[in-house]
């Protein structure tokens, strides 16, 4: 059964980033699958995440998720050329290279990252971070301050990637020695972090997302503090608790850890110049690309300069087994098992799970695209909304469902911006609604996906499984649920006709980056 889409709310996913998949004089090529043949190669997906985690475990997701979603992948060409053999293949290609072009600029970033993590800690910036953080911060007050210094740094960068790739790491040391968890500690990290990111107006994903509802951007700001603030505040009281009642480690095996610390590592104050460097790069808005390098780079300086001793253990004392340690893994004895698995590195080989992950998320989001299902499955949606609620529910919703088949946030957002203008401006509902509510569903929620591009990264980074840190995200799992409080008590959603500066804009969409 085949259907066309008389609104034509998908036609123009991407705006100015040039998807266009159907219109023309093509249009008997663009014929749309059923909703019923649309959800196939989603029914596969979910029925073989289930049964990994039946049989193998949640740890083992992110591991069987590459070939899974390839699979699904293959079942929707399938599905689609037996189901629309009208539809042009060149289609579900172009759909693949849209995707393509918003999820390839992640992988050199991806790299880098673990370039940056094993030269940091191999230079002793993370450990003495780590050394730091123990002498001056407070057990019983340990994840809230984490939340809250996360959250700083994120505004002042506009980036949760840079931040938890950095201070995050330092944070799940310091948290290592103390005895906490590591699910509340990186749930306490990525709370705070995507929180700066979210309100931040040096965030990509927030001009984003305003500029694809039309929406200007201080205003749109003004309007996430609505959700963001009361879903910060239920974190750090959720995380003051939990810190509260830890149980701190005994005195003596921490000081063993921190004595461990400093016999393997040179702990000289010049160490704090590498992150102070990358620092003021950020905050002078150089490209995450080049602080990752720069910080990579300063990071080997360190290496070779202040910690000799490492780069002999490793085998050597010239530039290459330094330069080594970068591309591969590498591991140290401390005289502390738990100490030797913190101080691991994996590199730039570290990442290639990772980066396997998030193209076959691309492969299979860009195939939805491409065959015209995601699409049909968004115009049984939309055309059904007649209310306020019924918006915000439905673009709540088809956030976490962008997110989830899409595998990236900034496809996530542009898809979801263009299927809902049309609709809320239809119902005369201003579109800092639309563009607040693509925030809470897809920004936050994309870090709680384990074959989405941020789930993966900072479940790599942090080294924790996505769904082991999940039920901790508190500030993330609260922001759909804050959005959706807003919009059943009817606050903050106001109307075109009480309000006229709320018109849609044609603000061109920027291009996204990480």
């Amino acid at each position: 059964m085949v259907k066309k889409d008389s609104r034509n709310n998908v036609n123009n996913i991407g705006n100015n980033n040039g998807v266009r998949l159907c219109g023309g004089s093509a249009d008997n090529k663009c014929a749309l699958p059923s909703v019923g043949v649309s959800c196939v190669p989603l029914a596969l997906l979910i029925l073989a995440l289930i049964v990994v985690v039946a049989v193998s475990g949640a740890s083992t997701v992110q591991e069987h998720a590459p070939m899974i979603l390839l699979l699904a992948a293959v079942a929707g060409v399938t599905v689609s050329l037996i189901a629309t053999p009208q539809r042009s293949p060149l289609l579900i290609a172009k759909g693949v290279v849209r995707s393509a072009r918003q999820v390839l600029p992640a992988v050199p970033i991806l790299l880098l990252i673990g370039s940056l993590s094993a030269t940091w800690m191999l230079s002793g910036v993370v450990p003495g971070m780590i050394d730091l953080g123990v002498k001056l911060m407070q057990p019983q007050w340990f994840l809230p301050m984490t939340c809250a210094m996360c959250a700083v740094v994120s505004i002042i960068t506009g980036s949760s990637w840079t931040t938890i790739a950095t201070l995050g790491v330092g944070f799940m040391g310091i948290g290592s020695v103390l005895g906490y968890s590591l699910g509340w500690m990186a749930g306490a990290i990525i709370s705070g972090a995507y929180f700066g990111d979210k309100v931040s107006p040096l965030s990509d994903t927030t001009v984003l997302a305003a500029s694809s509802c039309g929406v200007p951007l201080m205003r749109h700001i003004s309007n996430l503090m609505w959700t963001s603030l009361p879903a910060l505040c239920v974190a750090l009281v959720v995380f003051g608790v939990a810190s509260y009642n830890h149980t701190v480690v005994d005195g003596a095996q921490s000081r063993e850890m921190v004595d461990a610390l400093r016999a393997t590592f040179n702990m000289s104050p010049w160490l704090m110049a590498i992150p102070a460097l990358t620092a003021v790069l950020i905050v002078l808005r150089v490209p995450t690309v080049w602080v990752l390098a720069a910080g990579s780079v300063a990071g080997l300086a360190g290496m070779l300069v202040i910690q000799p001793q490492i780069v002999d253990a490793l085998g050597g004392s010239d530039l290459m087994v330094a330069l080594q340690a970068m591309f591969t893994g590498t591991e140290l004895s401390t005289g502390n098992e738990l100490l030797d698995s913190l101080v691991a590195t994996g590199g730039m080989m570290g990442m290639f799970p990772t980066i396997m992950l998030v193209l076959s998320a691309m492969v299979f989001g860009g195939v939805l695209i491409g065959t015209g299902m995601l699409e049909s499955i968004t115009s049984k949606v939309t055309g059904r909304l007649r209310s306020p609620r019924s918006l915000v529910s439905a673009t709540c919703g088809s956030g976490l469902f962008f997110n989830s088949v899409t595998g990236d946030q900034y496809l996530s957002i542009i898809i979801g911006g263009n299927v809902f203008r049309e609709a809320y401006e239809d119902n005369h509902v201003c579109p800092t609604a639309l563009s607040r509510t693509l925030e809470d569903s897809v920004s936050v929620t994309s870090v709680l996906i384990p074959w989405n591009s941020c789930g993966v990264t900072q479940s790599t980074v942090l080294g924790v499984a996505t769904l082991s840190y999940l039920p901790y995200c508190v500030f993330n799992l609260c922001s759909p649920v804050m959005t959706l409080l807003l919009a059943f008590a009817g606050w903050k959603i106001k109307s075109l006709r009480r309000e006229g500066s709320c018109r849609l804009a044609d603000v061109p969409v920027p291009v996204a980056s990480n």
